[in-house]
């Protein structure tokens, strides 16, 4: 059975490890980022499934990033759920408008994940 790729972007190890983990609970091949700034060239070349984003980082613009991924015809097409804590209103705001597909709190990532998952995935 092939394992799909899910690229994993974040600092923190909180909910970052957790998620990574989950993923693997989930079957998938998780690919952590050490290096924010390869995430469209890495999704290019791997073709992950789903790509997730730590939108609270130590890089400048994540949303950029997500935005770049949505520009590319190789790779718009592959879900982007990013994350941050709750009060981090305008990182979501600008990662909904960088396109990212679904856009959580970090407690909702990890409590809902199938979920996300499924919604994610779902082809329209």
């Amino acid at each position: 059975m092939i394992q799909p790729l899910a690229l994993v972007l974040y600092e923190k190890l909180i909910p970052g490890s957790q998620l990574v983990i989950r993923l693997q609970d989930l079957n998938y091949r998780v690919q952590p980022l050490a290096d924010p700034k390869q995430l469209a060239t890495i999704a290019q070349s791997e073709g992950p499934m789903l790509i997730f984003a730590d939108l609270e980082t130590n890089h400048p613009d994540i949303c950029a990033l997500i935005a770049g991924v949505r520009r590319n015809p190789q790779t718009a097409h592959i879900p982007v759920i990013a994350f941050s804590d709750e009060s981090a209103e305008s990182l979501q705001a600008a990662a909904r408008q960088a396109g990212a597909t679904a856009v959580v709190s970090n407690t909702a990532l990890l409590a809902h994940l199938p979920h996300l998952l499924e919604q994610a995935l779902r082809v329209e």
